[in-house]
């Protein structure tokens, strides 16, 4: 228990050092990462797709990568979901409990509360997704006042400013050296923010259980073991039916090959530094031809993200349970989705997926700055999840070179 006066109120030197140290503390963490959350999203998918730009040369290639790239992440979201619903890891609070998280965190978001309360037909949420001033919809996506189709709207616009990169490639090298450069000082600003974490992390948990109580280290450990049941089922299950339907390979043979790319992105929690391991590990011990390898992994260590598009899906429902918000199955589909198109746009270095999260939040009325809830738990699952990333990169290599190689078969 935590210390109190008789009457059972929480002490008040207790919660005065909470409120005026820890969580300041903490807030300058968050605040660093709320910074940068646009700039990110913006660069990382136009950059994405201006790297997919190649399905324009590779043709099948490109195309097959893409296709087993969005089923995989879709199938990754989806078993993320269905087990938060059978586990419900953030009902463990009480209603008075719950009732002061949303005293402290939901009076900022209520203008994001009450627009996601207002349906809209599928004809509108369809139109809206194509924005009318994307300027607009990137301020409505961060603050909860958008009335179009505000993070997808975003994204949309992202996608297509990757897009039109790639149709004059001899013009554009400025603004994708500029894109690069953006996208390398945000990254940046997060390996610093990241620096900050144990300090900020450590106020941020330190005022959160003076306020709420020891409870909420209850409901994280129930986070994480769905979380990490989640990314288990991915990757014995999905990654092994994938590996010997299309690869061909026994799935034994598949990890046991594996197993230096893997123990790399356990231990960097980066998909772009283990990039230089998993190349080395596809050609050699897995025996995808070059050129397939060098494409596939390249652009799947920013644009495949399975670990990490499922970690975002199950951390937006646990919130939403934690702040008694529930969503309708309409709501969890569009979780689903700005998942999956995040999972194109996190940045592969340790802590990347921080800032998409908060985006989706806000996209499903849920306060972006409970984030900080499960930032305390972030790390370890941030090793795991880097483990998916890494190997579905991995899965899809070799799923494409096989497709190759038959088709290279057949028009012979």
């Amino acid at each position: 228990m935590l210390p109190s006066e008789p009457d059972g109120t929480p002490n008040g030197g207790l919660m005065w050092f909470a409120r005026n140290i820890a969580e300041p503390v903490g807030q300058v963490f968050m605040r660093l990462i709320f910074m940068v959350v646009l700039p990110l999203v913006f660069c990382a998918l136009a950059l994405g797709v201006a790297e997919l730009g190649d399905v324009r040369r590779l043709g099948r290639v490109g195309l097959r990568t893409l296709g087993f790239t969005l089923v995989m992440s879709a199938a990754s979201v989806g078993i993320g979901l269905a087990l938060v619903n059978t586990i419900r890891p953030g009902t463990h609070l009480t209603d008075e409990q719950r009732a002061v998280l949303r005293e402290r965190y939901v009076k900022e978001a209520e203008p994001t509360l009450a627009h996601a309360q207002k349906a809209k037909s599928v004809r509108d949420t369809l139109l809206d997704i194509i924005p009318k001033n994307p300027l607009q919809e990137m301020v409505g996506a961060l603050d909860g006042s958008s009335r179009g189709g505000g993070m997808l709207a975003v994204m949309f616009f992202a996608m297509m400013f990757g897009m039109a990169l790639t149709l004059v490639p001899e013009r554009t090298g400025p603004v994708i050296a500029v894109l690069q450069g953006v996208y390398d000082a945000v990254l940046a600003i997060v390996a610093l923010a990241m620096k900050l974490a144990p300090i900020g992390v450590a106020g941020l948990m330190f005022a959160l259980t003076a306020t709420v109580g020891l409870d909420i280290l209850r409901s994280l450990l129930w986070f994480m073991i769905t979380a990490l049941s989640g990314l288990a089922l991915h990757f014995v299950v999905v990654f092994s039916l994938v590996v010997y339907f299309f690869g061909g390979m026994s799935p034994w043979r598949f990890f046991s090959r594996s197993s230096d790319a893997i123990l790399t992105g356990l231990a960097t929690s980066s998909s772009s530094a283990t990039l230089p391991t998993s190349l080395k590990v596809t050609e050699e011990k897995l025996g995808v031809r070059r050129e397939i390898s060098n494409f596939v992994l390249t652009v799947g260590s920013t644009a495949n993200q399975n670990g990490t598009a499922l970690y975002e899906g199950v951390t937006v429902l646990f919130l939403a349970q934690v702040f008694g918000v529930e969503l309708t199955i309409a709501q969890q589909v569009y979780v689903v989705v700005l998942s999956v198109l995040a999972g194109v746009g996190t940045a592969g270095v340790p802590g990347g997926s921080l800032p998409m999260i908060v985006l989706i939040l806000q996209a499903v009325g849920v306060p972006g700055e409970g984030i900080g809830i499960i930032v305390g738990v972030d790390r370890l699952l941030d090793m795991c999840r880097t483990v998916l990333n890494v190997v579905g990169d991995m899965v899809v290599a070799v799923c494409v070179d096989r497709a190759e190689r038959r088709g290279t078969v057949a028009v012979r």
